[in-house]
């Protein structure tokens, strides 16, 4: 699965902040039926990266930090950790047991890495803006 619960959650959350407004993590949670647990750790990931700024304290919350016309989907993944390769052999480091017993190169890999790099640019087509508005805007 390319898309696990946890960036489906950080989806939601990023378009309820992509109003600009400071949102309490409760309200998050509350809002976007995003677990608690879960909610914590999405937020952690996203203020690493700089997309989201969270605040402690009576005056905190969380503030998007960056503009999610320019944040496509293949980053967020980058964010989330998500492994979006089609097949182990995607894998950097991966040593295929074929390529060793055979000692030719793998045309299954081959085509594989093809399909990867356009899955790839697909992912880096879409904007997160452009997968959480509701205005029809492209891209």
């Amino acid at each position: 699965m390319i898309i696990t619960r946890e960036t489906d959650y950080a989806l939601r959350i990023l378009r309820t902040l992509g109003d600009g407004q400071r949102h309490t993590m409760k309200a998050l949670c509350e809002k976007d039926a995003v677990p608690q647990q879960f909610a914590y750790k999405i937020i952690a990931k996203l203020a690493k990266a700089g997309i989201v700024h969270n605040a402690r304290g009576s005056s905190g919350g969380c503030l998007l930090s960056c503009d999610l016309k320019e944040l496509n989907l293949y980053e967020l993944l980058e964010v989330m950790g998500e492994n979006y390769q089609i097949n182990a052999c995607m894998q950097p480091g991966y040593e295929c047991t074929w390529e060793n017993h055979c000692g030719s190169i793998c045309q299954i890999h081959k085509k594989l890495e093809v399909i990867q790099k356009h899955l790839q640019e697909e992912l880096a087509n879409h904007s997160i803006y452009y997968l959480i508005s509701s205005d029809g805007v492209t891209q």
